[in-house]
This record gives structure tokens, C-alpha cells and sequence, in this order.
């Protein structure tokens, strides 16, 4: 789901880290275009005008992606404007891509997931879990609960959402912590300062970036490698399809989340009597269900219904698959999901829906805009033959040679540019790359596209890698040195298990030679 811009999260950094991020966003508006005129004045023979003009175009693009001097939606806009005025392609083909079928799910996905929100159903289900006899006042359950509720939720909604939603929980456990120690040990206990309050808080960052590689429809960066792939091999990834890989890589990260977690940051207490308590007064203030939860939960089941069903269809061996994938793909079942909170009345008399459209345009048209850019960039690099050329530069440099070679690399190089840019450009600018290398290499491209898709959400070292980091930090509750170095940990193990889950689980799903 879609991921704030840096400057949308400024308000929970540091004052320090706030400049930072003002003298990145200067910086960065001048670099860019001074970037593109330097490649254009650079020769470069191998690659023809157009291909040379996009390069340049591209320069100036990764600059604004990384250094978001205006918001990243605008910059992918502001690519093709000048990929047009330029003459690389004409407008017809350059925003063909806008209105790619991929943009309809996200934009269905967007408004199920505003509806959901709206009516408090995430909150409602992240109580029910917390409050589950299997969770007790165990704190090691209770941390690992958390996490795998931010996932869940993740899976859905927005990374950033999911991490908003579960952040004021996580305030009231610590201090339901803090305040049981200062009882046990007769003097103030400062919150802040607990070991389990830096565990839950990046367990709810992390969790809630590890949740979104599960479903296509989990963060922006799937979308843009499926999208990619299909444009790019003439391969479609189907939604049960990439499940049947994610899913079960996502649970095997989320184990080493848990495990890290609870050795880096031990809670202080094995129990914390009083947890029940404060999850079951929470959940008390929720209420009945109400007439937009059961709406909201309905249209969910059948958008989700509707996206499994061609799995099943191909496990049987049925002969309406292909027919149900022509009429009933993956866009247009998010908007028959989206159109459902339209028409599901939480009050017939007065003509109240579930969703009004002015609730339905807070989503975030600007992430739309990015993922249509990015799609545009990526055809036309590999139309001018510049995405070639990019790979068989990296090919030459590099010296990978094989399928699971160029695989590790593209997890660990989409990996390092998650940290400085947003998850989204990121994939954007290394999915075609990765799959121009695999090519010019010529080994399976479908390994390092999906290795690379997943890297791109793998930023955990920084407060501005992703927002929900920023969210976390902004509770005080985690020093930059230790999300740093759990960041590491995590980039690093977590990398590795991406490539030996995929080494694993791609062949078995038939994407993989």
C-alpha cells in the first residue's frame, strides 16, 4: 500500500534530522537537473539519441526520487512531461502506462482500505488477537502477537497505516510496563527507557514493512516488479500465484523478526500482570460492530474471494481459468470491492453508504501518479534499448554470472537504495535494471525482478527510511543507535533469507527455471 513521502513524517524526527532532511530536499532540486544536463553533455556512443535523452531524464529522476525536493508522484509526472517535450516518445505512448490495469487495483485496493479505516475494523481486529487466552501477559507473546498483527494488517492497508494504527498500543502496553515495575520496585520507572519499549516499537516498523511483500497488493514495490514482468517477459504473476511464494517467506521473516527482536531488546519482565486489562478496557471503547464494520468486512471477503479464485481454479485444473482471468482480473475485482462500500448502506433511510466519495479522495492519488510514471520510465527503458545497456554495464562491472548470483545482488542493491529513497522509487529504478542485467547475462530474469521487488522494501536502518520507522522513533522510545543496529541485523539476515526463500520456493511455484 502506499508509503508517506519523508516529508509527510518530518513532524517525528529530531530537529537535527528535520534540517537534514530540508538541506536533502535543496540539494536535491538543483542536483537533479544539473545531473541531467551533465549525461546529456556526456558522450555516449553506445546509446542512441533517445536512449541518451532518457538517460539524462532518468539522472534528474533518481536525484528527485531520492532526494524528494517536490512530492515523488510529481516527479514521475514531471519525467514523462519531459520525456514528450523531448521528443522521446510521443504522449499517446508515454502515458499509456497511467492507465495501466495495475493502477485500477491499487486504486480499489486504496478505497477498501480508506473504508476500513474509517469504520475502526483494523483497530477493532488488532484488539481481538491482543486479547486472545494464547497471548496472556506473556511479554515474549504479547511482542511476537504484535508484530505478526502489524503484518496482517500490512498485508491490506498501508505499511504506514498499519504502523500508525498499532503505535498507540504500543504506547499503552509500555507504560501499563512501566507503571507495574514502578509498583514492584516502589520508585518511578521511565518508560522510555525500557528495553521492551524499543523491541515492540520496531517490532511494529518492521512488522509492518515485512507484512507488505505478502500480498501483491501489500506495498507499492510488488505491484511495480509484477508490473514490470508481465510488460517486460510477458509473464503474469497471478495474485495466488505470488502468495503461494511470499506468504510463506513472509511467516519464516517474521520468525527471525521476533527471535532478533527479543534478543536484541529482552523484555524486562517475562509477564506483565495488568496486560488484559488495559487490552480489554481498549476493546470495550470499540463498541457493538457497526452497520460500516459488517460492510466494510464484507466487501473485503469479496475482493479477496475474488482474487483467490484463480488459484483454486488452477489447482483443480479448471477449464473457465482462463476465462475467469479475462473477465475477472485482478483490477477489476478490487473495484468491485471499492464499489461495494458505495452501495452497502449504513443507514437506508437517510441514503448513508458505507463510503462517501469525499472520504473516498483522501486516499493518496499521489502514489497513482508514481507508479504510472514509473511503469512509463521502465518501457520506454527498455524501448530505447538504455535498460540494455544499463545491464550489461552492471553485468561487466559486477561478474555475476548466474540466475541466483544476479538474485543476491539485486536483493542487496534494491536493499542499499531503500535506505536513502522511498521503497517505491526504489523499485522503479531497480526492477528493469535487474532484469536488463539477468538478460544481457542471459540467465532466468524472473528470479532477480522478484528479488529486487522485495529488496526495495527492505530499509530498516534510519528514522527516514521508511515511515514507519519515522513513526516509531518519533515515540522516544528508540535511540538511533539501537535502530540502527537492529536495522542492520535485519537488512543483512533478512536479505539472505530473501534469496534462499526464493532459491526454495520459486521453482515450486513455477517461476523459476
Amino acid at each position: 500500500m502506499p508509503e508517506s513521502p519523508a516529508h509527510e513524517v518530518m513532524e517525528t524526527l529530531s530537529k537535527g534530522e528535520a534540517q537534514f532532511e530540508k538541506w536533502r530536499n535543496t540539494i536535491g532540486l538543483f542536483l537533479g537537473p544539473i545531473l541531467g544536463l551533465v549525461l546529456y553533455l556526456v558522450d555516449m556512443p553506445q546509446l542512441s539519441a533517445k536512449a541518451h535523452l532518457l538517460a539524462a531524464i532518468l539522472g534528474w529522476t533518481v536525484v528527485w526520487w531520492i532526494c524528494e525536493p517536490i512530492p515523488l508522484g510529481m516527479t514521475a509526472l514531471a519525467s514523462s512531461v519531459l520525456c514528450v517535450v523531448l521528443g522521446v516518445e510521443t504522449a499517446k505512448n508515454v502515458f499509456a502506462p497511467y492507465s495501466d490495469p495495475i493502477i485500477y487495483l491499487f486504486l480499489g485496493s486504496f478505497i477498501l482500505a480508506e473504508g476500513m479505516a474509517l469504520h475502526g475494523l483494523d483497530k477493532r481486529f488488532a484488539y481481538g488477537i491482543m486479547s486472545l487466552k494464547a497471548v496472556g501477559n506473556s511479554t515474549g507473546r504479547i511482542l511476537a502477537a504484535f508484530g505478526f498483527i502489524c503484518a496482517f494488517i500490512s498485508m491490506w492497508i498501508s505499511n504506514t497505516a498499519a504502523a500508525a494504527m498499532m503505535f498507540p498500543i504500543a504506547l499503552g502496553i509500555v507504560h501499563a510496563m512501566a507503571g507495574i515495575m514502578a509498583k514492584q520496585a516502589n520508585r518511578p520507572v521511565n518508560p522510555l527507557k525500557l528495553r521492551f519499549g524499543t523491541g515492540i516499537m520496531l517490532m511494529a516498523a518492521y512488522g509492518a514493512s515485512t507484512g507488505g511483500i505478502a500480498t501483491p497488493v501489500g506495498t507499492p514495490p510488488n505491484l511495480i516488479g509484477i508490473a514490470f514482468i508481465e510488460k517486460t517477459l510477458g509473464v503474469r504473476i497471478a495474485f495466488f500465484q505470488w502468495m503461494s511464494f511470499a506468504l510463506p517467506l513472509c511467516l519464516c521473516l517474521m520468525l527471525l523478526l521476533f527471535g532478533l527482536m527479543y534478543f536484541l531488546h529482552k523484555p524486562e519482565l517475562a509477564r506483565l500482570v495488568g496486560s488484559e486489562a488495559f487490552i480489554a478496557q481498549e476493546r470495550a471503547k470499540l463498541g457493538k460492530w457497526t452497520a460500516g464494520q459488517r460492510n466494510a468486512v464484507m466487501a473485503f471477503l469479496v475482493t479477496v474471494t475474488l482474487w483467490i479464485i484463480p488459484g483454486v481454479l488452477a489447482l483443480i485444473n479448471s477449464p473457465y481459468q482462463k476465462s475467469y482471468a479475462t473477465l475477472m482480473p485482478e483490477g477489476v475485482a478490487a473495484l468491485v470491492g471499492a464499489l461495494l462500500l458505495f452501495l452497502l448502506p449504513t443507514h437506508w433511510k437517510r441514503r448513508e453508504f458505507t463510503l462517501t466519495w469525499q472520504q473516498a479522495t483522501r486516499i493518496d492519488g499521489g502514489t497513482l501518479l508514481l507508479f504510472g510514471g514509473g511503469i512509463a520510465l521502465g518501457t520506454l527503458m527498455f524501448e530505447t534499448k538504455l535498460a540494455n545497456a544499463i545491464g550489461q554495464t552492471l553485468l561487466a562491472w559486477s561478474g555475476a554470472s548466474t540466475t541466483w548470483g544476479i538474485t543476491l545482488g539485486a536483493v542487496f542493491i534494491a536493499i542499499l537504495v531503500s535506505e536513502t529513497s522511498s521503497n517505491t522509487a526504489s523499485a522503479n529504478m531497480v526492477v528493469p535494471v535487474m532484469i536488463a542485467l539477468a538478460q544481457a547475462a542471459g540467465v532466468d530474469p524472473i528470479p532477480p525482478a522478484i528479488g529486487a521487488t522485495l529488496g526495495a522494501s527492505w530499509g530498516f536502518m534510519l528514522p527516514v527510511s521508511t515511515p514507519p520507522n519515522a513513526i516509531v522513533y518519533g515515540s522516544g522510545m528508540v535511540p538511533i543507535t539501537k535502530m540502527i543496529r537492529a536495522g542492520i541485523c535485519f537488512d543483512v539476515l533478512g536479505g539472505l533469507v530473501i534469496w534462499a526463500g526464493l532459491y526454495v520456493l520459486l521453482p515450486l511455484v513455477g517461476l523459476a527455471k
